[in-house]
């Protein structure tokens, strides 16, 4: 393989000396004519003879090295550029004729890939600190199922050095099922560095042209803990705060109602007192009651009952329902989806009772054209449900979604709860923003076709 090239380039300079020999053929040819067509002694004949013939070669020769000198010149700075040795120049190159401009522009290229080596080294060194520091475990595996790469926290996971994975099959590893099936989910599987729950992705990427599958394993018990130790505190907090709420003036009531009943004489309307205490009492117990049951209801949600439901007449039922308010339906598409009617109903009703209310206080509040509107509409493989008001708007996005949280009188603060856990039951989704067109919110519940 080394001997073509030589000999194309050998070829290629006895092309280059043959044809400054033929150029300076005539000249020679007439000059050794004139030289010996005339008489002159022979020890001058021979002498200028071979000086004619001496200089001619020697010209040849230097047009050769002319030409293939800077040649053999480029061709060793690219083979240098091609082995990475980015560190060799052309020396006096310069931009005033055609062969310095492509000596500045090699030179220009090799300080460029220079550049771009040491960006990509800085990259590859960042990357890989960035990858033993963090601790999920990532692995590379190549088309043929052999695992290439593994950061610290991956061979943690395997319970063993990289030198005795790096090259093994993924089913060896216990990682098989990992590169076929769904390419995120969970998973709930024993290695031997730890066992639980963990979240998986999968991804490819091609190196060499080859096809690759990237592999990121996560430890989620601990996220999970910490998300249900957190979960705890914010139910304790509220079941404390509603319990509080109405012991507190229960108990306070029972004291004074028995201090009341110790007395020796007691005042001419003690009895008015003591039904009126006893009232209180009750009616801070019925409270008590509806929160926990609204807090059970919210525990026992069952799941939903797909069947084929129709989404005109069922928006239609649902608006005619409304007596405070007339809700304006704006209508939509002629779709019919699978879904738990009952408690996609419920949703409505809840949704549309919170706009209507919403848009009555606006109403009391100086703006009578304020109103209700519903309409729906596919987008995909989703339907979107809108419900829009002209009321104030929502005050407080944060606690939206917070069971048990109100800022209604008499609201139980599960009614969004509620909604969103049927929504989320169904695949869907349910978003509740204010609108940025006028005053007012729109809920949004995205449900799948």
């Amino acid at each position: 393989m080394a001997t073509k090239p030589n000999r194309r380039r050998l070829a290629h300079e006895r092309a280059v000396f043959f044809q400054a020999l033929l150029a300076g053929l005539p000249a020679v040819v007439v000059s050794l004519w004139l030289l010996w067509g005339e008489d002159h002694a022979s020890k001058v004949q021979w002498t200028l003879s071979l000086l004619i013939l001496g200089f001619w070669f020697g010209f040849a020769a230097a047009v050769e090295a002319r030409v293939v000198r800077p040649l053999q010149t480029m061709a060793n700075l690219l083979s240098a550029l091609r082995e990475g040795d980015f560190s060799v120049r052309a020396r006096g190159a310069n931009r005033d004729e055609p062969l310095g401009d492509v000596m500045v522009e090699i030179n220009t290229l090799s300080r460029t890939l220079q550049e771009q080596r040491l960006s990509a080294l800085e990259a590859t060194a960042l990357l890989r600190t960035v990858m033993e520091e963090i601790e999920v475990a990532i692995f590379a595996f190549d088309s043929a199922g052999k695992l290439r790469l593994a950061n610290q926290a991956g061979q943690v996971l395997l319970g063993k050095p990289a030198e005795r994975i790096l090259g093994r099959d993924a089913a060896e590893l216990g990682l098989g099922d990992c590169l076929v099936g769904e390419p995120t989910r969970l998973l709930s599987l024993t290695f031997p560095g730890g066992s639980g729950r963990w979240g998986m992705r999968r991804s490819e990427f091609r190196e060499g042209g080859r096809p690759h599958h990237l592999l990121v394993i996560a430890d989620l018990s601990r996220t999970l803990r910490e998300e249900e130790a957190r979960a705890w505190q914010r139910l304790v907090r509220v079941l404390g705060h509603e319990l509080n709420n109405s012991l507190a003036p229960i108990k306070s009531l029972a004291g004074s109602l028995g201090t009341l009943l110790r007395r020796e004489k007691r005042a001419p309307d003690w009895e008015d007192d003591l039904r009126s205490g006893l009232e209180i009492i009750e009616s801070r117990a019925d409270g008590l009651t509806r929160f926990m049951q609204a807090y059970a209801k919210l525990a026992r949600l069952p799941a939903p009952t797909l069947a084929p439901c129709a989404v005109a007449p069922l928006l239609q039922r649902v608006v005619a329902l409304e007596p405070r308010l007339a809700v304006q339906n704006l209508g939509g598409p002629d779709l019919t989806i699978a879904c738990d009617a009952a408690q996609i109903e419920q949703v409505l009703i809840n949704l549309i009772k919170n706009a209507v209310e919403a848009a009555l206080e606006q109403r009391a509040a100086g703006s009578p054209s304020a109103g209700v509107r519903v309409g729906w509409a596919q987008h995909g493989n989703t339907l979107e449900i809108q419900i829009e008001d002209d009321g104030p708007g929502i005050a407080n996005a944060t606690n939206l979604f917070v069971p048990f949280f109100t800022t209604k009188p008499t609201g139980s603060g599960i009614g969004l709860v509620l909604c969103r856990q049927i929504a989320e039951n169904h695949n869907g989704s349910l978003v509740l923003k204010n609108r940025t067109d006028a005053p007012g919110c729109t809920a949004t519940l995205t449900l799948p076709v």
